[in-house]
């Protein structure tokens, strides 16, 4: 028991730091749940994500409390008010790599090679962001639309959600904090809507997996804390143009998980 809960706040501490530092939270869980020699279902993962879900809210709650005032009064021409399309066509790509894909993803990046090399490809999209022109003010429907696909594409454990969708946007010339903002505005729905579909799908797993709900309300805790923290960190570390930096951390493990899997791992 206690063994248990030790390990599902550990899990939560590597949520809390991975879901927003752009170094993929997915990814740190599958490994760590490999270390830990712990089997825990996608719905333990998503359920997590709560937590650092509050935290977002949380962290910009003037800005959702601004755009909800904007739809209670259908008015879509303030700058709070033009997100609530963008983000919600941003969500469509998102939902349908989500539904599709989904399951293949999953059964696929469940061993350290092919996250491995989900690690690298992210290291590239995110030095990637350093030749990005801050032009634009403004968010068009067509980049919400590529930064909602991007952000569907980063279900890869191993891709970073926040780093790839904020790479990408400095990359179409969207200025650093609206896309920040918008990556984790977006990211709202897109966990509300994994949580829906897993808890329909999976609920039953996790009494049969051997965790509590004692454990696993610890690590969704733990992770809100920790998240908080790790996400007032990384608009620093973006504020500052250094996004880039992340990537050698994902080259480095991710040439380390090769070797690691070519060993045996």
């Amino acid at each position: 028991m206690i063994g248990q809960l030790i390990k599902t706040i550990v899990l939560g501490i590597i949520q809390g730091l991975t879901e927003w530092l752009p170094i993929s939270s997915t990814g740190h869980l599958k490994l760590a749940e490999q270390l830990l020699n712990m089997k825990v279902p996608i719905l333990f993962d998503v359920i997590l994500h709560i937590g650092t879900l509050t935290v977002v809210i949380f962290f910009f709650r003037k800005d959702i409390g601004n755009m909800l005032s904007a739809l209670a009064r259908f008015d879509f021409k303030t700058e709070h008010g033009k997100l609530i399309p963008l983000i919600i066509a941003g969500t469509i790509p998102t939902a349908i790599i989500g539904i599709v894909f989904g399951e293949t993803i999953e059964g696929t990046f469940q061993t350290s090679l092919p996250i491995a090399t989900a690690f690298i490809i992210c290291g590239i999209i995110l030095f990637s962001s350093k030749v990005g022109k801050e032009k634009e003010e403004n968010i068009s429907l067509l980049t919400a639309l590529i930064i909602g696909t991007a952000q569907g594409i980063a279900i890869i454990p191993g891709i970073s959600r926040s780093g790839t969708t904020i790479a990408i946007a400095l990359l179409l010339g969207v200025k650093r904090e609206k896309a920040f903002k918008f990556s984790f505005l977006l990211s709202i729905p897109a966990i509300i809507g994994a949580l829906g579909l897993t808890l329909h799908t999976q609920f039953n797993e996790l009494t049969t997996k051997g965790l509590a709900w004692t454990e696993i309300l610890a690590g969704t805790i733990i992770a809100m804390l920790v998240g908080y923290f790790a996400l007032k960190l990384f608009w620093k570390i973006l504020a500052n143009k250094k996004l880039h930096i992340f990537a050698f951390y994902c080259w480095l493990l991710g040439v380390a998980l090769i070797a690691l899997s070519l060993g045996g791992f």
